[in-house]
């Protein structure tokens, strides 16, 4: 396995297999234990499990933060000298990236840049790939050079983030509180299901869910869902006020254990969800669907982003850890969880294959499949919600994105939860 080379080229002080320049490398082999990196981002990815691996791995320590998505944003736009490493998604590069807090990456120095998917790159999942509306991660994932803080269309060599994880979100669904089958994202505003629907209360994402649900109720088609105007604004959250008004939300959640309890609990039967909150209810042995929907997929992406104060020893680690967490058994960790890596064919030397089969190719499980905690999730002969990776990526209808009027944006949608 490569891990165990990787170790031992760190142990034995042999040059850095990542290709980072060092002019000493029998110091690198004595100072990595030293070396602390500072990372923080969303709890979908910012995983103890992953600090421990690096530190038997690699031999640094990994110092991991978990913040919402909001907090996230503020924070890397803000604090640059309070941290290293920044785990964030694309929509929150876009906001940030301007400041300057964030350095440009060389693609020269990661192993596996040329296995990254298309959707990164180019931003097509396949040649024939319609791109879809939002911030979708190629525009925001390249800059003209080592001093950059624009974005650029073309691969460029510099990086904004070196990308990691990324999935197909939908709607989560409590089939046996439903009882009936769910095709569309508009079941998250029938009366139905009034008290018992939860959107989640992060602006930029749930602004997406909302504009999904107005197409699919056939209120109004967005020339760009991901770049509404502001009269488009006004319609899609008077349409959700209305509801909202009416008793048609339990509550509004902005971290994943919150939805995970509201699902398991039974308190709502249909939500926004993640991938790994899925996960995280099905492993209670409690019955959750991450329902395929006829309009397709709200998406999202992330990637490692380094501070801009970050040199040296410290800098060389972390593009050794970037090398490392795109090896694959990081992508083998997070597709038990339901999400995806940017490099997927690494990842498979880390999975079964009957967990590859299931997760990535959409195939009937030969066995019981688990968490990467040991706990089921599915049974033999099921499949996975929603099928292959090209089936599942291959349905995206728009990207988490932040729009041109995203200041007045977000004043409508306080208003929103505040009514």
């Amino acid at each position: 396995m490569t891990k165990l080379n990787r170790r031992a080229v760190l142990k034995g002080g042999a040059a850095l297999a990542a290709g980072a320049t060092i002019g000493a490398p029998t110091v690198w082999a004595q100072n990595i234990k030293d070396v602390t990196l500072r990372q923080f981002g969303t709890g979908v990815s910012n995983l103890n499990e992953v600090a421990q691996k690096v530190k038997e791995d690699l031999g640094f320590t990994l110092e991991m933060t978990a913040l919402d998505s909001d907090s996230v944003t503020q924070r890397a736009a803000t604090q640059p000298n309070s941290f290293d490493i920044a785990d964030i998604e694309y929509w929150i590069c876009k906001k940030v990236w301007p400041t300057g807090n964030l350095q440009p990456m060389d693609t020269s120095k990661i192993k596996n840049y040329d296995k990254i998917v298309g959707i990164f790159r180019n931003g097509k999942l396949t040649p024939e790939s319609v791109i879809a509306q939002g911030t979708a991660p190629h525009t925001v994932g390249f800059t003209s050079g080592p001093d950059g803080k624009d974005f650029v269309a073309e691969e460029s060599g510099w990086m904004t983030l070196i990308p990691t994880i990324y999935n197909a979100d939908t709607l989560g669904i409590r089939p046996d509180l439903i009882g009936r089958p769910i095709g569309n994202w508009s079941e998250l505003l029938n009366p139905e299901f009034k008290g018992k629907a939860s959107i989640l209360d992060i602006s930029s994402i749930g602004i997406m869910d909302m504009a999904m649900v107005v197409e699919s109720m056939g209120e109004y088609t967005y020339p760009d869902k991901g770049n509404m105007t502001r009269e488009e604004i006004d319609l899609t959250i008077g349409i959700f006020t209305e509801a909202k008004k009416n008793g048609q939300f339990r509550a509004f959640w902005k971290t994943f254990d919150e939805s995970v309890n509201l699902m398991a609990s039974g308190e709502v039967v249909i939500q926004s969800m993640w991938s790994p909150a899925i996960t995280a209810v099905k492993s209670r042995g409690i019955p959750c669907v991450y329902q395929p929907l006829e309009e397709g997929y709200r998406s999202w992406g992330g990637g490692i982003g380094l501070s801009a104060a970050l040199t040296g020893l410290e800098r060389d680690a972390a593009y050794e850890y970037i090398n490392w967490y795109l090896d694959g058994w990081v992508g083998g960790f997070l597709m038990r969880q339901g999400y995806y890596s940017a490099v997927p064919e690494t990842s498979k030397n880390f999975m079964s294959e009957n967990e590859w089969g299931y997760w990535f190719e959409g195939k009937p499980a030969t066995d019981v499949i688990t968490s990467p905690f040991g706990d089921p999730l599915a049974q033999t002969g099921e499949t996975r919600d929603g099928g292959s990776f090209f089936e599942r990526m291959g349905s995206v209808a728009c990207w988490n994105a932040v729009m041109d009027e995203n200041q007045y944006m977000v004043r409508k949608w306080n208003e929103f939860i505040a009514a």
